[in-house]
């Protein structure tokens, strides 16, 4: 029996490294594209400005040291050691922090205000910590002033849209440097045709994108892997055949040496440096599709090694030949080898663009499933994996800035200063937050956190002021979109919670409805009828409405509400939760979907066919149990997926006035006496068919509103709601089948 155990966790331990092995190498592709190609503009970026009058070799080390010791402390110490241990559930990335705190700490105006998503939170083992004198003492604060969480909510959703505007610098900065490559070997080639070839590239590589990852990314692990063998054998081969003393640059010193020569030049210069850690985020972003062991296997073993390697060799090359600073990465390499490592290069910043460009989708969907960003179109692309998305809309916006970015500019030394500030906004937004999750998540005293952000915050600060001083020069371009950007997700938000403060506030009993029964002649017609609210309790205002002016309803109604929590995923036996409303004679029910931010909506027909078999599943249970109000009961464990799903459901009996006591999942505790005929009732309004219900609703502001708030709800929410995709569309409701009501909310 020993000899058993020990083969199976042998093969066990044995499976677990191959897995995470397997991970490592495909990471290699999707998140440290970006990161792998830094060195062809860093260096040029670094020195052109007023550096380049600084040409000896101590200036040359000294930016040598600074990039080593940035890569060392900020991918390496803050990203790899302590930033990818604050995964939201296996999920990273400054919205997936968000979501941490938000559950966690409850600090966050995205957690739904209703007990339903208690089971999920509990689960957690982050709760479970003893709470700190200085947790407890932060957790009041953001009780007590509310306008502390706007301004949290704004940071984050200030970091979400610096990283979209890296959707639009990455390519526009990677394909540019690569082929402007070209002019180190046709230096009478003029520059319109650099900026033909880069258009024709970023127009190729974004038309490409409705194709799906997993179809063009076959060859994006190799193209990477052989872009980090070329480059750093390059290096090897520069140290060696020019300047092996560059090794002592690594020595913190020549940092020092490089400001007390340089002085406020060499500041200005880090605006330059900070482009050797663009794509470090993405190690935290694309925690998701890997996993934490697979990306540090990857990083320390391969990519930190590589870069180091090229930054030397490049020094090196420089110290004897200053005269190419501004072409100094593609004149660094030998003659023989140039143009097989310029296809590789052209190549590897495609493979770049394309993993900032999914990476950009992704947090896009993050934001519309918890209403920060208006309703765009979003198709799953592959069936193996979830988080690969297409968004149509996102992509051709994209795609039309880039262009905008590389005609206009023109110069990669302005993007450089753009992208330079919006990386270095991203980190610096994710050290603060990891500030909190230090204290209130993991519980850890003070000390920690503030040493943590002394360290990696002053160090990010200093960069920032650099970039900030190069705003005229192009650094304008980022702090103007991710204005235009956040203004949008949080007017969106605004409205969004505007609205349903304003059903909720509206919302009518069952009692009060029926009472009008006799008085407007209620009647019921055959089918079922699906009524989509935002609404968890209660009768929504849209649908007295339609009962008010239009007295009838279907003989099976089902008010059907979608739940989006701050979670990443909602496993199958917590997704839904089934109520009875008023007695069983009114054949009315309520049937709350509850989903993570990164789980997909199955198209409709999938969707009505488990909803309605949930509602039976739940009948039949109370039909079978008869008067046994409290019986417990589960199904076997190897039924199909979609059976799972439903017994496992809650559900919660609820009256005309309010909701009853509930029971939770794993088990179903059914409340109420059930009855055969419901069972029938159903089956024979599924086969009349089915009709959805939803509001067509036209949202403003109140006469006695101030004109900030007119100008916010009557004009730019009512334009993204005009312009964005609709409700029915968006849910995929069949057109023939829908019924929606219209109303004018005053919020």
């Amino acid at each position: 029996m020993e000899l058993e155990s020990g083969s199976s966790n042998g093969q066990s331990r044995l499976k677990f490294y191959k897995s995470t092995l397997i991970l490592a190498y495909q990471s290699f592709g999707v998140v440290y594209g970006d990161f792998s190609t830094s060195p062809i503009y860093v260096y040029t970026s670094t020195f052109s400005g007023r550096l380049r009058l600084h040409e000896d070799d101590d200036e040359i080390l000294g930016v040598l040291s600074l990039v080593f010791w940035t890569l060392t402390l900020i991918p390496l110490c803050k990203y790899i050691v302590f930033v990818l241990g604050a995964d939201d559930n296996g999920e990273g990335g400054t919205f997936a922090l968000y979501s941490l705190l938000c559950r966690c700490a409850k600090l966050g105006l995205l957690r739904p205000s209703h007990a339903t998503d208690d089971d999920i939170s509990s689960q957690d083992s982050r709760l479970l910590i003893k709470e700190t004198r200085t947790s407890s003492l932060l957790k009041e604060f953001f009780d007590k002033h509310h306008s502390s969480r706007v301004v949290l909510l704004l940071i984050v959703i200030l970091g979400t849209s610096m990283v979209i505007a890296d959707g639009i610098l990455t390519p526009s900065m990677s394909v540019l440097s690569a082929v402007n490559g070209i002019k180190t070997k046709a230096g009478g080639l003029h520059e319109n045709y650099a900026i033909l070839i880069t258009c024709l590239i970023l127009v190729g590589l974004f038309a490409l994108q409705h194709i799906g990852t997993h179809r063009v990314g076959f060859l994006f692990t190799p193209i990477i892997l052989v872009w980090l063998l070329s480059i750093s054998g390059v290096g090897i081969y520069n140290i060696i055949h020019w300047n092996p003393r560059v090794v002592s640059a690594l020595s913190p010193y020549y940092v020092y040496k490089l400001f007390k020569l340089t002085g406020k030049d060499g500041w200005t210069s880090l605006g330059g440096i900070v482009l050797c850690i663009t794509g470090a985020e993405a190690m935290f972003a694309d925690l998701g599709h890997f996993s934490q062991l697979s990306i540090r296997i990857a990083f320390t073993t391969i990519i930190y090694p590589s870069l180091i390697l090229a930054y030397m060799g490049e020094a090196a090359y420089l110290s004897k030949h200053k005269e190419d600073l501004q072409r100094s990465f593609y004149r660094a390499i030998p003659e023989v080898v140039f143009w097989p490592v310029f296809i590789i290069a052209t190549l590897a910043t495609v493979v770049a663009s394309q993993a900032v460009i999914s990476a950009t989708f992704s947090i896009i969907s993050q934001c519309r499933a918890l209403n920060c960003f208006p309703r765009v179109k979003i198709i799953h692309t592959s069936n193996q994996v979830h988080g690969q998305i297409y968004i149509p809309e996102v992509n051709w916006m994209l795609m039309f800035f880039c262009l905008l970015v590389v005609i206009g500019f023109r110069d990669t030394d302005m993007i450089a200063n753009a992208y330079g500030l919006t990386v270095i906004i991203v980190m610096f937004v994710t050290t603060c937050l990891m500030f909190l999750v230090i204290v209130m998540v993991w519980k850890r005293n003070l000390l920690a956190a503030f040493i943590f952000v002394t360290v990696f915050g002053s160090l990010e600060l200093l960069y920032l002021s650099s970039c900030l001083a190069k705003v005229a020069k192009g650094g304008w371009i980022p702090l103007i979109f991710s204005l235009v950007v956040s203004s949008v997700m949080y007017i969106w938000h605004y409205g969004t919670l505007q609205k349903q403060s304003f059903e909720s506030h509206n919302k009518t009993s069952l009692d009060m409805l029926l009472s009008l029964g006799p008085n407007v002649g209620i009647n019921r017609v055959r089918g079922i009828g699906l009524i989509y609210t935002n609404v968890l309790s209660g009768i929504p205002p849209m649908f007295s409405h339609f009962v008010t002016n239009f007295p009838a309803f279907h003989q099976v109604l089902i008010f059907v509400t979608f739940q989006f929590l701050t979670t990443p995923r909602v496993s199958v036996n917590q997704r839904f939760i089934v109520r009875r409303i008023g007695p069983p004679e009114f054949r009315i029910y309520r049937c709350i979907i509850r989903l993570g931010y990164k789980d997909a909506r199955k198209d409709s027909h999938a969707f009505e066919t488990d909803l309605i078999e949930t509602v039976r599943v739940f009948l039949q249970r109370e039909s079978d149990d008869g008067d046994a109000r409290d019986s417990v009961s589960q199904m076997p464990v190897n039924q199909h997926e979609s059976n799972r799903l439903r017994d496992d459901a809650s559900t919660r009996y609820e009256n005309g006035s309010g909701a009853g006591p509930e029971t939770r999942c794993k088990r179903v505790r059914f409340c109420g006496v059930g009855s055969s005929k419901e069972l029938e009732d159903l089956e024979n309004a599924r086969e009349s068919g089915l009709a959805y219900m939803m509001g067509n609703t036209c949202v403003l502001a109140r006469e006695t509103s101030s004109f900030v708030k007119k100008f916010v709800i009557n004009i730019v929410y009512g334009f993204l709601r005009r312009n964005c995709r609709s409700p029915s569309t968006a849910l995929g409701i069949p057109h023939t089948s829908l019924i929606e009501v219209g109303m004018a909310y005053r919020v």
